[in-house]
């Protein structure tokens, strides 16, 4: 079969393993059906902004043209560090749409990627941002009311716990098998100043989270459509945003939001 149309980041659904589903264009393909399977996806070389559409040489920000990365609500300075966030002061690119994904529920949470990593999301994006990430077990820590005060407990702990993942270890399955997430979520909310601490989550239940992958490849090696126009092999796996390849090859697909491609199945 084939596809052709521009791609958004996989949509999963938390199955065991989880489900995946790649937007082309106006066609919805269950990837993961064809782990095992021999896959060529083809750059035809135009790139759109998933902002406003409009023909782009160079995607930036995962899917962005350059103005709407300079004055887009989702490129906002906040969207990597919450800490910044002033929409609870009124203050925003965008307030309606602020209101929607600063002014609600967010979930400070660990996971266990390659290692342990401390995030933050919006309460309504979980578990998806969690296999967006590759996660292999999650627990959340904390509950706050919007994304600023996420961010001062993720600011406060990651001078002990790390904020990001090593993705060569996480896709060579390589994580450190002795984690007590529960005790971690315990000892690091002991170090939250009082007022942060308030803020702790009681909810205490840890996800599990399996994906379809059929091997893990002892070395791995990212490759882009930037760098080959075609990419193809047998579907070894699919974990976060990755398709892992039988040669070692891995690519991530949100990175390419907005590229054209053909896909053959």
């Amino acid at each position: 079969m084939k596809y052709d149309g521009t791609i958004v980041k996989m949509e999963s659904t938390c199955t065991n393993p989880v489900t995946y589903h790649l937007p082309v264009g106006d066609d919805y393909i269950p990837i993961s059906n064809y782990i095992g399977k021999y896959i060529s996806l083809e750059f035809r070389g135009d790139i759109f902004c998933i902002g406003c559409g409009r023909k782009t040489s160079k995607s930036f920000a995962q899917g962005y043209c350059y103005p709407c990365m300079l004055s887009s609500p989702e490129t906002s300075e906040c969207i990597l560090r919450p800490e910044l966030c002033q929409a609870h002061r009124g203050v925003a690119r965008d307030m309606s749409w602020a209101r929607n994904h600063c002014l609600t529920e967010h979930v400070v949470y660990l996971s266990i990627t390659s290692g342990l990593k401390v995030g933050v999301t919006r309460a309504s994006q979980i578990p998806t941002r969690w296999i967006d990430q590759g996660a292999r077990s999650a627990i959340r820590l904390a509950e706050t009311p919007n994304r600023y005060e996420a961010g001062l407990i993720e600011v406060a702990l990651k001078q002990t716990v790390s904020d990001r993942t090593i993705w060569q270890r996480m896709l060579k399955d390589e994580y450190p098998a002795d984690i007590d997430l529960k005790a971690e979520k315990n000892r690091l909310i002991s170090l939250l100043p009082h007022k942060l601490k308030s803020l702790a989550s009681k909810d205490d239940e840890i996800t599990d989270i399996e994906y379809p992958v059929e091997e893990y490849p002892k070395k791995v090696k990212g490759t882009t459509f930037d760098r080959e126009n075609e990419i193809f092999g047998v579907l070894w796996g699919i974990r976060g945003q990755y398709l892992m390849f039988d040669d070692g090859r891995v690519l991530n697909i949100r990175r390419h939001n907005g590229y054209y491609l053909r896909i053959e199945l």
